[in-house]
């Protein structure tokens, strides 16, 4: 490690610009995030020299990786809500458990009640094992968590 860093205030960051997803097949992946999550595939520099797509929705992207190595894969088989993963909002939990049910997702319900607050969330594995979150519960915006 280098010298220490001077503390001058976090990187001037705007926003989430993508999530990479390293996958055993890009095709059922492709499917998962397109057919499943809602995304769109957009163009992708053809000078990239590893087989992969890029997706946009919700205001971000997620890079989809084909991966060499099957191995590599942090692939779960359990569900659990306290493991890694990427969340979404939804606008209705009860849509998104009927069409969960109907695509044939397994999935693990959660809902946790604290001073007021309800929060409805729902978990489940992409293709390669990522976990996925979707919630009903909108986050502060920073002048809210200010007061």
């Amino acid at each position: 490690m280098g010298a220490p860093m001077r503390a001058s205030g976090p990187l001037p960051l705007k926003s989430l610009n993508h999530i990479s997803r390293l996958c055993r097949c890009l095709h059922t992946s492709l499917h998962f995030y397109q057919n499943i999550l809602g995304f769109h595939r957009i163009k992708r520099p053809e000078s990239i020299d590893i087989a992969g797509v890029w997706l946009f929705n919700y205001g971000y992207g997620i890079h989809l990786l084909q991966l060499e190595n099957h191995e590599s894969v942090s692939g779960k088989t359990a569900i659990n809500p306290e493991d890694n993963h990427i969340s979404f909002l939804c606008e209705s939990m009860g849509v998104v458990e009927k069409r969960l049910k109907e695509m044939g997702v397994s999935y693990v319900r959660r809902r946790v009640e604290e001073c007021g607050i309800n929060v409805e969330q729902v978990f489940f594995h992409d293709p390669d094992g990522f976990m996925i979150n979707v919630c009903s519960f909108e986050l502060p915006t920073r002048s809210e968590m200010e007061q």
